[in-house]
């Protein structure tokens, strides 16, 4: 598979402070508002709904949030309606980078995109510059416990129609196309797994790019003041940190 150090990704997310945690459950929030926006409020009937609520769960977002969230975005009816948009550009070294938002304001939003990457080091490209060497597909993470059984996870997770399987020291990663993503999710729950990640997203191609220490600390602050803007759901790239 083509790895991407999604593993480590989320180990440097899961030690934000409070106050980044708080940022990443508004955001999902906003997810779950256009979830419900587009199925309904009742997760049995709405796909898109359980696969953003297995997302807020991997997240450790408690319940009560995500039931309020639910009851908000169903009671607000014609309140406001979000835009999902993906801006593309460069960081540091030529690094691709894709950039996930939802907003009720998309000339702001590109605004504060593009004043970022100019500030940052980077520069924000046109749609499609960058799109080409990723692929959107769904992205499963396990940790990796003593008991668990190398084959027997990989044989539940393809059985159930993933494309790529992946065992790391830390963490089993799990790709699907995003048409199986529910269904592969779903049955890997039922079978007893949990998830550190559960989530559509955008996976490089290519094995990722080398860069130097110095490009690699400038991507991290381009991709943390991104990720703290708060039109922006998710931030994806193709460099090896």
């Amino acid at each position: 598979m083509s790895g991407h150090n999604k593993w480590s990704t989320i180990k440097h997310k899961k030690g934000k402070t409070d106050a980044q945690r708080a940022r990443v459950f508004t955001k999902i929030g906003r997810e779950i508002a256009i979830a419900v926006r587009e199925g309904g409020p009742n997760p049995d009937n709405n796909s898109k709904l359980r696969d953003v609520i297995a997302k807020a769960k991997a997240s450790n977002m408690p319940n009560d949030n995500i039931n309020r969230s639910i009851q908000k975005a169903a009671g607000e009816g014609s309140g406001v309606n979000y835009e999902e948009i993906t801006y593309e550009g460069y960081g540091a070294g030529g690094v691709a980078v894709m950039v996930e938002t939802l907003t009720d304001n998309r000339n702001r939003t590109a605004s504060d995109v593009r004043h970022i990457f100019d500030k940052f080091g980077g520069s924000m490209g046109t749609s499609g510059c960058v799109a080409w060497m990723f692929d959107h597909k769904g992205v499963l993470v396990i940790e990796r416990t003593a008991e668990m059984d190398e084959d027997e996870v990989m044989m539940a997770a393809l059985d159930a129609g993933a494309q790529d399987f992946d065992a790391g020291e830390e963490a089993f990663e799990i790709q699907t196309g995003i048409g199986e993503f529910s269904s592969v999710r779903e049955a890997l729950e039922q079978a007893g797994y949990s998830f550190i990640s559960a989530e559509i997203s955008w996976v490089p191609q290519q094995d990722p790019m080398e860069v130097s220490e110095d490009v690699e600390q400038k991507l991290e602050i381009l991709i943390d003041r991104l990720e703290e803007l708060d039109d922006v759901q998710a931030v994806y790239h193709n460099a090896d940190m």
